[in-house]
């Protein structure tokens, strides 16, 4: 089956999905592990389409990088264990239980348009100026500074709605 473009994608990873999920799950036992290598695999694939045009089974080579992408994780969350025993690492602390506050955040930011919200997230969380923003953004500041401005009033009314709604 040859593949021509994402229509053909979006066929092949409604066929296959589930089965190289299946597939990954069984070798990982983790199935949040087992979906994220298959759509890395198939990420990999929409950016390689002539690659995959070129093979017989879409599906095995899907299969083969998913697979290889969890034995890549999976190596080195082992080495990050080993730097962590010898102790030249340190062990991560534990996580702070998210808010309810901080979840609202997050779905609000989710109904911003990707470059807005990259904007926010970028100089809020990451904490970096403006101009670095302008520069991963490949944009002026002027264009960072106004899709700052857009993205806090538009995060106001949405976290207003949600708290006049709790009213």
């Amino acid at each position: 089956m040859a593949v021509d473009g994402e229509r053909d994608l979006r066929e092949i990873y409604a066929a296959s999905a589930g089965r190289l999920v299946a597939v990954v799950y069984g070798l990982t036992g983790d199935y949040a592990e087992a979906e994220d290598a298959v759509h890395e695999a198939f990420a990999r694939a929409l950016v390689r389409k002539g690659q995959l045009r070129a093979v017989a089974s879409p599906e095995a080579w899907l299969r083969t990088v998913a697979v290889n992408v969890a034995r890549s994780r999976f190596r080195r969350r082992m080495i990050l264990d080993r730097l962590v025993r010898t102790g030249r690492l340190a062990r991560a602390e534990a996580t702070v239980p998210v808010s309810p506050d901080r979840v609202a955040v997050v779905e609000a930011l989710q109904r911003l348009p990707r470059p807005v919200r990259e904007c926010l997230v970028l100089h809020y969380f990451a904490d970096l100026p403006v101009a670095e923003v302008a520069r991963a953004q490949d944009c002026t500041v002027a264009t960072v500074k106004t899709r700052l401005h857009r993205g806090r009033r538009a995060l106001a009314a949405a976290l207003g709605e949600r708290e006049d709604s709790r009213a």
